[in-house]
């Protein structure tokens, strides 16, 4: 009896093993995975994109440029048929080389977050 009582035993625990390591399996896999997509998600930088035209309006933290001609995204250049206006966010990181004035021609590197363009650098034409 004590070698039938040791080979029922020996199932039941394997079978309670069997079964832990089928039900914490998946969690580790599947934590990573969110971990690692949230990771990619976050580290991916914003791509920059350039754009010329001629300046609409100035506020404190923002202006606003008519662009009319081309919009240049990474050496590809994007024909624009219709001027459109373009609204832009200033703060403290943006590069500004010359004056921002109603009227005046610029050239605009600025990146696009939360539905916004934050300038990156702002050349103004003299």
């Amino acid at each position: 009896m004590k070698k039938g009582t040791r080979i029922a035993f020996s199932a039941l625990v394997g079978f309670i093993v069997v079964t832990l390591v089928a039900a914490v399996w998946p969690l580790p896999a599947t934590t990573t995975h969110s971990a690692q997509q949230s990771a990619t998600n976050e580290q991916a930088p914003a791509q920059t994109q350039s754009v010329s035209g001629k300046i609409a309006s100035v506020e404190k933290d923002s202006f606003t440029l008519t662009v009319g001609s081309t919009i240049s995204n990474q050496s590809q250049q994007l024909q624009q048929t219709a001027p459109k206006t373009m609204k832009f966010v200033i703060d403290k990181n943006t590069t500004v080389d010359g004056k921002l004035q109603v009227g005046a021609s610029a050239d605009v590197t600025y990146r696009e977050d939360s539905g916004k363009n934050f300038a990156i650098s702002v050349h103004v034409a003299p």
